[in-house]
């Protein structure tokens, strides 16, 4: 799994100009337009959380973890709901920021979270904290699988029979290259070149192989519900996102300006926020990456 400090770099590093970019809450996963680009960035992320309620039954009385919760959108989101959010964080910012708006967040790492530790839930959703459960350490090594398996049996054992896992996560797509091809040192904007650049982005996280690697590694825990598509609502959120954070801003103008040392002393932070280019959305567009939404159900008693 992607390391706190890893995370830390991707997610506190620049919080505050989130924040002011794309609000108190911000949701910082793939919205749900279903086709609809006339949707406003905030219409299509209320889709989204809707569309999580009515898949993994969020109402009054029912108690609902966050794996990897971010900044805590879909937590209130649960507490509008009437239902107890409870999510776990590694970035330390995010935890603070979700605390001052009264959310139970802890600094967790998600991979860790048992019943033990945290209870019994009726539901259990994570939207974009997948892809930081794996490192490209572990994947040479050949514990990917062994990660997801161990990591889907925790999460079965908070939960009913029956009970739902709503899980967001971008994969690798039917055009990614060869892993020993990516490459900071290749061409500027070939494939090798944006797929290291996001590696930069996204230090110490590696994604699923694809949609059927993660559904094999759910069972005999989990049978699939249900399965859907998000490349192209994803490319949408991150253009909206761009937008967002091009918007003129005193408060995010200073905020950039201390960072200034940090990117006068550190290659890795000019590749990872200012390389001029949205490497996330070129892979999308390229499907050197895909983006799926997964409903599971717990299968049998454990």
């Amino acid at each position: 799994m992607a390391e706190r400090d890893e995370l830390e770099f991707t997610y506190s590093l620049i919080d505050r100009i989130f924040r002011l970019s794309l609000g108190e809450l911000a949701d910082f996963s793939g919205a749900k337009y279903d086709g609809d680009f006339s949707l406003a960035l905030e219409q299509a992320q209320r889709r989204k959380h809707e569309y999580v309620a009515d898949q993994i039954g969020i109402e009054p009385g029912r108690r609902v973890l966050d794996l990897g919760c971010g900044w805590g959108p879909l937590l209130d989101f649960i507490r509008r709901r009437g239902a107890t959010g409870v999510g776990v964080s590694l970035s330390s910012a995010q935890v603070a920021a979700c605390r001052r708006h009264g959310l139970d967040v802890r600094l967790h790492d998600a991979r860790s979270v048992t019943h033990e530790s945290y209870g019994r839930f009726d539901a259990v959703a994570s939207l974009g904290a997948f892809e930081h459960f794996c490192s490209p350490e572990e994947y040479r090594a050949g514990r990917q699988e062994e990660i997801y398996r161990d990591l889907f049996a925790k999460i079965a054992g908070m939960l009913p029979d029956s009970g739902r896992l709503y899980l967001q996560t971008m994969v690798f797509g039917r055009n990614m290259i060869e892993i020993d091809a990516v490459d900071i040192d290749a061409p500027r904007d070939s494939d090798a070149w944006y797929l290291a650049l996001m590696g930069y982005q996204f230090p110490g996280s590696w994604l699923p192989l694809g949609r059927d690697q993660i559904v094999q590694c759910a069972q005999p825990d989990f049978r699939l519900v249900s399965s859907s598509n998000g490349r192209l609502d994803y490319i949408e959120t991150i253009r909206q996102w761009r937008r967002r954070f091009a918007e003129p801003s005193l408060r995010k103008t200073l905020l950039k300006l201390t960072l200034v040392p940090r990117w006068l002393t550190s290659a890795d932070f000019r590749l990872a926020f200012t390389s001029g280019v949205s490497a996330n959305s070129v892979c999308f567009e390229r499907e050197l990456l895909d983006h799926y939404r997964l409903v599971f159900e717990k299968v049998g008693a454990r």
